[in-house]
């Protein structure tokens, strides 16, 4: 299905949160997501289904002073 991550839009085969950010290469824990502009708790993301054109936004905590 196609959904827009981060203003791109991919293709994905997953169906729950989860697993498609590990799909797209975000398998660390220490990011932050928000689906259709909800954040979504690293506990919930399993429990929630995608949808056909979701827009997802992951973000990356940055390091630096």
């Amino acid at each position: 299905m196609k959904i827009i991550v981060n203003a791109e839009p991919r293709d994905v085969s997953a169906t729950d949160l989860k697993t498609a950010l590990h799909e797209l290469g975000f398998a660390s824990s220490a990011v932050a997501t928000a689906l259709n502009g909800t954040f979504v708790a690293r506990g919930k993301r399993e429990q929630v289904q995608l949808s056909e054109g979701d827009r997802l936004e992951v973000l990356a905590p940055m390091q630096g002073g």
